[in-house]
């Protein structure tokens, strides 16, 4: 394999496309005049080989290889060089099927470094890896030797001269990579070694009490197994209770129904007495108005005749003091009526004798006066004698005596009766309200029943679709097991991020009375929502400490907060109206934007969310920094002079303008 042909672009002297072709394969010489580029030319081909020593193409940066270093508007340096690869007996491993080789190193201003082979991109190792395996190393110190180092050569220890015969014959590739395996090997048994005392002083420690937590569970689980055994025995048995309970209720309500319809047949009993009971109290009541009606209807006809004044003495006997003074003024007024009849019984007679001649038919009216007085006389001799008709045995004041003592009898049998009768009223109405509230039983009952039923058929049915075989209870508390121990890794695991997590959380008491909590906006980390959960690291790299302090709304609110707030640890507080944003300018965005594609880098500004109230913190957090898709990116943003701006990579990597840079293994 040998050069063919050398083409240059940006590369030093020469700005524009030049192609240097006709190169043999054995010898090669290269003339001009003084400041022509011919070394240019030999400094191209070591550049493309991967030299690492700048001073031997006399350079003293990577960016200084560039058409006058970036100033003349060139700003990156490409040269490629095509190999013949038509001796397949010296070709590189893996490229015997090539016939050419072209092989492209390019460098951009601001330090992005890439190599082509045969146009796709390729790692330097890789490149490294194809020209060693052609005895090809640049960085061989003999593999150039320049003007003047003729003498120097010939006078090479044998050690030395050993090292040029192994470059020259192939042989250095591999004691390199021999070097390079066994520092692979040391760093790799250091690892181990720390491996197993990170073994041994944390992990088989906590290896042998997460085995003691394990029995402690398994206890537990055991435990838990019986209770729910127990648990099942328990349901079982207050099943089979409420079972006998709902058949005592069924007896009772059997018996409190028996007990109803014997209260209704005595009910019926009781309204039937109560209406006969009414029945007699109205005949006897009836007897009662009938006989004294009848004897006071017959004195009343008797007194009627005999004058007015008795009719008015027997309407009031229902007292018998009033009726014997009734009825002494009645015979009063009955002599005073006998002696006014005589009176004109003397006129009439001198009316008769005077008008005897002309009146026969008086005389006949005068006898039948004279007898109507010897009646009347004689009622009146035995009504003095207290009998209320000449047939009567009993006189009148016995018989009033009599009809008061009946009529006292009837009351009292009323009042007992209407006695009793209230009371079957007030005790039906409490048989009543019991049949009622037995009924709500009996229902409640009922309704319990057919639950209890309904539950227990779904039970049967659930079990009856059960498809149950032998071991298949142990399979599956085997996997429960297994289950648990998951729960439990993800427990711990939920533990250790809240441990870490733990700045996220911030609280504190009331500075003073009545204060508003809504000027305390809370931690950085709460305000924000993140748009890409690919962009989470980058923008927590980014935000840094930053993440966990607090927003304020003005200065007084963080001050009576670090003094009244009752702050369990040290908070940095951000109050919204003094903090200075620092957000980059919009045309260093632009030009951020322009120089390595809008798609590879945002500000993390525009990567998270928040409320428009908190955007001068949210300013100040993320507003400094870049987020890079890849790495290049992140170098040329950081490092180039227009931007000259903070940028972090999607895995973490930071790089900032002075030139730091930090990356690594990241939780």
């Amino acid at each position: 394999m040998h050069i063919k042909e050398v083409c240059l672009e940006g590369f030093k002297s020469y700005a524009g496309r030049t192609v240097v072709p006709g190169f043999d394969p054995l010898f090669n010489a290269i003339t001009g005049l003084n400041g022509s580029g011919k070394s240019n030319i030999l400094d191209s081909i070591c550049f493309v080989l991967g030299i690492t020593d700048l001073r031997a193409v006399r350079a003293a940066s990577l960016q200084e290889l560039v058409y006058k270093q970036g100033q003349a508007g060139v700003t990156k340096a490409t040269v490629s060089i095509v190999f013949d690869n038509s001796d397949r007996a010296r070709s590189p491993l893996g490229y015997e099927d090539s016939a050419e080789i072209t092989v492209t190193r390019q460098i951009v201003v601001g330090g992005r470094n890439k190599y082509l082979i045969n146009g796709h991109l390729a790692q330097p190792s890789r490149v490294q890896t194809l020209f060693h395996s052609v005895q090809l190393n640049v960085n061989n110190p003999h593999f150039l030797i320049m003007q003047g180092r003729i003498t120097k050569v010939l006078n090479m220890k044998p050690p030395e001269i050993l090292s040029m015969l192994e470059e020259a014959a192939g042989t250095r590739m591999y004691e390199m990579k021999k070097e390079s395996a066994l520092k692979t090997l040391e760093k790799k048994q250091n690892k181990v070694e720390e491996i197993n005392k990170l073994l041994d002083d944390e992990i088989l420690p906590a290896l042998e009490k997460l085995r003691k937590e394990r029995c402690q569970y398994m206890k537990w689980a055991n435990g838990n197994t019986e209770l729910d055994r127990l648990k099942r025995f328990c349901i079982a048995y207050e099943f089979v209770q409420a079972e006998k309970v709902r058949e005592s209720a069924l007896s009772d309500v059997k018996q409190i129904q028996g007990k109803i319809v014997e209260l209704d047949e005595s009910t019926e009993k009781l309204k039937a007495d109560i209406d006969e009971m009414d029945k007699n109290i109205a005949t006897l009541t009836a007897e009662k108005e009938a006989k004294l009606g009848g004897e006071m209807k017959v004195l009343s006809d008797k007194v009627d005749k005999l004058s007015h004044a008795l009719i008015k003495e027997t309407s009031l006997m229902d007292n018998q003091e009033e009726t014997l003074r009734s009825e002494e003024k009645a015979a009063e007024k009955i002599l005073k009526n006998i002696e006014d009849i005589k009176r004109s019984i003397v006129e009439r007679d001198a009316a008769v004798k005077n008008a005897e001649d002309g009146a026969s038919d008086m005389s006949k009216r005068a006898e039948d006066l004279t007898k109507e007085i010897d009646d009347s006389e004689k009622e009146y001799q035995g009504v003095l004698a207290g009998k209320s008709s000449a047939n009567e045995k009993k006189c009148l004041e016995d018989q009033l005596r009599d009809a008061k003592a009946a009529v006292g009898e009837a009351e009292s049998g009323l009042k007992q009766l209407t006695t009793k009768i209230s009371h079957s009223e007030k005790e039906l109405k409490e048989k009543k309200a019991q049949m009622k509230s037995k009924r709500d039983e009996a229902t409640a009952a009922e309704k319990e029943l057919k639950a209890r039923t309904k539950d227990l058929d779904a039970i049967k049915a659930s079990m009856g679709s059960i498809n149950y075989g032998e071991g298949q209870m142990e399979a599956l508390q085997k996997d429960r097991s297994t289950e648990v121990e998951v729960v439990q890794k993800l427990k711990d695991k939920v533990r250790a991020l809240s441990g870490e997590l733990g700045n996220v959380n911030f609280s504190y008491q009331d500075p003073v009375k009545k204060f508003d909590r809504s000027k305390v906006k809370g931690v950085v980390a709460r305000l924000i929502k993140i748009k890409d959960s690919s962009t989470a690291t980058a923008l927590e790299v980014a935000a840094g400490g930053r993440l966990y302090n607090v927003v304020v709304d003005t200065e007084t609110t963080g001050k009576q907060l670090l003094q009244n707030g009752g702050l369990k640890r040290r908070v940095t507080i951000i109050p919204l109206n003094k903090i200075h944003t620092g957000t980059i300018p919009d045309r260093v965005q632009q030009a951020a934007r322009r120089m390595v594609g809008a798609e590879n880098v945002t500000l993390a500004l525009e990567l998270v969310g928040y409320d428009e109230e908190v955007k001068n913190a949210m300013a100040y957090v993320f507003g400094s920094t870049f987020v890079c898709r890849n790495m290049e990116a992140a170098k040329e943003i950081a490092f180039n002079r227009e931007v000259g701006s903070t940028s972090v990579t999607l895995e973490g990597d930071i790089f900032q303008p002075s030139g730091l840079l930090t990356g690594g293994s990241r939780r």
